[in-house]
């Protein structure tokens, strides 16, 4: 069985954060939870997250200040930014990804999440094929 991949989810609108923790954990992801930025860039820096799932606004810092400082940590590791009060985003912002809350079929967060974390890990490597040993056949 692979090991579940873990994702940052930070949002200060606690319905909407258990949603998608919810959402996310029954499709087998293991979900942190956190409601503000520098709580979720202490859980990051302790390792362990795979991809951060983050809302534009939120007081103290904001999603894309906590993406722009785990890049600067990480480079790799991919970002989703969301928004439900901003519909396009043309700000500097380090994030793979930003979605419009209810713009976006959850099915839609679901396939990028995967995309996101397929290229992070890389792609399926092939095996290696399998030598066989070339049949002898000796006259006796």
């Amino acid at each position: 069985m692979k090991p579940k991949r873990t994702i940052l989810c930070v949002d200060d609108n606690e319905p909407a954060l258990s949603i998608r923790k919810i959402m996310l954990e029954t499709r087998g992801y293991r979900v942190v939870a956190c409601t503000g930025g520098q709580e979720a860039l202490e859980i990051f820096k302790k390792g362990g997250i795979d991809l951060v799932l983050a809302d534009l606004l939120m007081p103290e810092m904001d999603g894309g200040k906590l993406i722009d400082e785990i890049k600067a940590i990480s480079p790799q590791t991919p970002a989703i930014l969301l928004s439900g009060k901003v519909k396009l985003y043309d700000g500097e912002t380090r994030a793979d990804v930003f979605l419009p809350k209810g713009m976006y079929a959850p099915a839609e967060l679901l396939e990028r999440i995967r995309l996101l974390l397929v290229r992070k890990r890389g792609p399926k490597r092939p095996h290696p094929p399998v030598e066989r040993a070339a049949a002898t056949t000796s006259a006796a």
